[in-house]
């Protein structure tokens, strides 16, 4: 019996995260999104994802908010998380890996084919 990986996707461009959802989904994924950070919190609680792709900016909690409470939650900080974001600063980057991302990419500067071929070697580990 093959184990299906799950994928949370937090993002709240709708576009964007159907086009992501739908891709890992044909690829034999199992990918959820959530529009905003609360939702993501919920989500990695009870989907128990394999991996985490994370906007940084989101409504009702942001980014780096989820990031650092996915990494003190004993049950969820092995998850590995990659930012997606716009946010293209030194400092957002710094940021993000110093809360525990795995890995961050800029949106405008990453091919939706880059990201997902990231994801899924993060997901063969």
């Amino acid at each position: 019996m093959k184990i299906v990986k799950k994928i949370l996707i937090v993002e709240d461009e709708k576009v964007l995260s159907d086009l992501v959802e739908n891709e890992f989904d044909s690829m034999g994924f199992d990918a959820r999104v959530a529009g905003d950070g609360e939702l993501a919190m919920k989500l990695a609680r009870s989907f128990d994802p394999d991996v985490i792709m994370l906007d940084l900016i989101l409504p009702k909690k942001g980014g780096l908010d989820v990031l650092k409470e996915l990494k003190i939650d004993p049950a969820l900080k092995t998850i590995p998380v990659i930012v997606l974001s716009n946010l293209s600063g030194d400092e957002s980057v710094r940021m993000a890996m110093t809360f525990g991302a795995d890995d961050y990419f800029v949106k405008t500067q990453s091919s939706i084919f880059e990201i997902i071929g990231k994801v899924q070697k993060r997901l063969e580990r």
